[in-house]
């Protein structure tokens, strides 16, 4: 059977009428494919549309404006950067936020002095958008609230109670905006030939994603590794489950694994909040599903190690010398492109 990803209308499907039809396709999907989309999820749409507005204009700003809004300190998940291929064209344009603007917001918030300096490479906010900052945590804190929501349902149609899943109202969560330019291939050429962003499962709870553009060009994988296009429909947001979740489900479900390909002569953009429990906390298969701990796969995952090392482990795959170089001395870093 086609396991398909669902549309769900969340209120519904939290609430005591919940058909049990709906339910089925739920856990269905948690399962097998690790995505769902959801409607009647609650976030306002002027809160959607001002942020998406904000971040629209600093993506048509002039490319030299830009290259300011680069991370002081070479940090690549803060502020904007751009992601060229091996040959130079532009895959990707981001901006990247931490989920607060200095390692002193993060004391302020109670964040332990240990924990802080996760925050000491601050976010870059635009100086021709001076509303953004105030958009941008409305929109994260509004779709964060998405998040636990689904965790609350995953829940319930695995029968176990409501808070198995909790996050902690100090969860850590990190949040980006892809941009995906035109791309030029030929007609006949295959999706694995279009790819802007590879494939990959998060290593998150949840991630709550919201997309808009001219063409749906994410995908997420099949349990048979087949690929299924996840439409654009307006309203909607988008939850992938992460690797976190797998692990306190010992596996029972499946991470979201996604890509996104190329449209050709149009584009997509979207924003992505990652949810974690908070960075003191340690994920391991919860009892509910744990099996024989010497036959299980999954190894407790400590979030503030997971954290700690990102970076280094991103840049360990992904980075090129000179980003590396960049990072390593602590200075901006503003990537090539092919004219």
């Amino acid at each position: 059977m086609t396991v398909q990803i669902p549309v769900v209308d969340l209120e519904l499907a939290l609430s005591d009428d919940a058909p049990e039809e709906l339910l089925k396709s739920v856990r269905a999907a948690a399962e097998q494919i690790g995505i769902i989309q959801v409607v009647n999820h609650g976030v306002p749409q002027e809160v959607i549309d001002a942020f998406h507005r904000g971040v629209g204009r600093v993506l048509a700003l002039p490319r030299e404006e830009k290259e300011k809004l680069a991370s002081p300190t070479g940090h690549p998940y803060r502020g904007w950067r751009q992601w060229p291929d091996d040959f130079g064209r532009l895959e990707l344009e981001r901006i990247n936020i931490g989920q607060y603007d200095t390692a002193e917001d993060a004391r302020a918030a109670g964040v332990s002095e240990q924990h802080a300096d996760l925050f000491t490479h601050v976010n870059v906010w635009p100086p021709q958008e001076p509303g953004l900052r105030e958009d941008a945590y409305r929109y994260r804190d509004a779709v964060t609230g998405v998040g636990r929501r689904v965790l609350a349902l995953y829940a319930k149609v695995l029968g176990v109670p409501a808070g198995t899943f909790e996050t902690g109202d100090d969860g850590y969560s990190t949040f980006v905006v892809n941009d995906y330019p035109t791309w030029t291939h030929t007609a006949s050429a295959a999706d694995e030939e279009k790819l802007l962003l590879l494939e990959h499962a998060d290593g998150s709870v949840v991630t709550v994603l919201h997309q808009e553009g001219d063409y749906a060009g994410l995908q997420g994988q099949r349990p048979d590794g087949s690929w299924q296009s996840v439409p654009i429909l307006p309203g909607a947001l988008q939850v992938f489950s992460g690797h976190l979740l797998a692990n306190w489900t010992e596996g029972r479900l499946r991470p979201g694994r996604h890509r996104v390909v190329s449209g050709g002569t149009v584009t997509r953009r979207s924003s992505a909040v990652f949810l974690y429990p908070n960075l003191d906390r340690v994920v391991e298969p919860l009892p509910q599903f744990a099996g024989d701990p010497d036959d299980s796969d999954f190894e407790p995952v400590s979030v503030w190690d997971q954290a700690a090392r990102n970076v280094e482990e991103y840049l360990q795959v992904f980075g090129r010398p000179e980003q590396v170089a960049a990072w390593r001395e602590g200075r901006p870093y503003v990537a090539e492109l092919a004219r």
